[in-house]
């Protein structure tokens, strides 16, 4: 590989004239978990979400009834919030790196500005961070970590049932008796799905398709057990499942690596699971400074934060794995 000369003046004038499509990168990096949630742009700090409640009533027509429904919108709060990094790097090294990753969608490395390149690559980076702990991450405003910065969606689901807004007796939580493993996880995944209320399972609306979000481990479990329990079956065509069997395909099963060591599964439609970003006001930074002789500083600050649109038993399951006591 021929050396490759990356000046600060590149990176800076890069970072400026690319900014906005820098912070979609950020962005790009989390789609193997967001393409099953919903995003939410031009989310700074904190918004009001949730979801109108009650019911209207058409009855015989009569001009002088006026309907007294109560009907309210049960408020959540989709909080963002705002992070930074000040990190230290030799462009050179990161431009080794990257050669032969294409970082930018589209594109190969030959045919993209060195500079801008780089800056993608330490994006990409940045982004990784936030997709690794989405589920785990709790908020510490002392904290120097990504997992510091925000709630993730298992923090917020422990905050819920701690308060009791989660609960068996409000039927958005389930709580298993048994370990799920590779000889029962097909009859105790779908208990747990047909203990979903009747409006969370669906009528065949495609807006309201189910994703059963869970630890690698369970859908290993459940594929395992699967293969030994319908065997040579002839509609078993292939091992990889990818709903869950008597949904009705109505149900995905969402195996995600930064679910591992989760506590909790999630079946939730795609609409109901809300990371915020703001992506649009001029508060959200990227620059690169030179303050050493050698290295240069990369300097970014963001908006990011997740939350659930509703924990009503009609938009949210959640099912709380079991565990062997200690010594047990």
């Amino acid at each position: 590989m021929s050396k490759v000369t990356i000046t600060p003046a590149e990176l800076e004038k890069s970072a400026a004239k690319y900014r906005k499509e820098l912070l979609i990168m950020s962005v790009i990096a989390l789609q193997s978990t967001l393409q099953h949630m919903s995003l939410r742009t031009g989310i700074r700090y904190k918004e009001t979400v949730g979801e109108l409640s009650g019911s209207l009533e058409m009855g015989p027509y009569d001009e002088t009834r006026k309907n007294n429904a109560d009907v309210k919108i049960v408020g959540r709060e989709l909080e963002t919030f705002f992070g930074s990094v000040w990190e230290s790097f030799s462009p050179n090294s990161v431009y080794q790196s990257i050669y032969g990753d294409s970082v930018v969608v589209g594109e190969g490395l030959k045919n993209v500005p060195i500079a801008k390149a780089v800056l993608a690559f330490m994006m990409k980076k940045l982004s990784q961070s936030l997709n690794k702990n989405i589920w785990s991450a709790v908020r510490n405003a002392a904290g120097t970590k990504t997992v510091d910065l925000f709630n993730g969606f298992d923090t917020i689901t422990s905050t819920e049932i701690t308060a009791g807004n989660i609960a068996v007796a409000k039927n958005n939580l389930f709580e298993f008796t048994e370990v799920i493993d590779s000889t029962n996880a097909v009859d105790l995944l779908k208990a747990f799905y047909r203990a979903a209320s009747d409006e969370l399972q669906g009528d065949g609306d495609e807006s309201m398709k189910l994703k059963l979000f869970m630890p690698k481990s369970i859908y290993n479990a459940y594929v395992d057990d699967y293969q030994m329990t319908v065997g040579a079956v002839p509609y078993n065509k292939e091992f990889k499942k990818t709903f869950l069997e008597g949904s009705d395909d109505q149900c995905e099963l969402v195996a995600l690596p930064n679910k591992k060591g989760s506590e909790f599964l999630h079946l939730t439609p795609k609409k109901n699971m809300l990371v915020g970003v703001d992506q649009q006001s001029d508060l959200e930074k990227i620059t690169v400074e030179k303050h050493s002789p050698f290295l240069l500083d990369f300097v970014a600050a963001m908006f990011f934060g997740t939350q659930f649109e509703s924990i009503s038993p009609e938009r949210l399951l959640v099912g709380k794995l079991f565990t062997e006591p200690v010594g047990g």
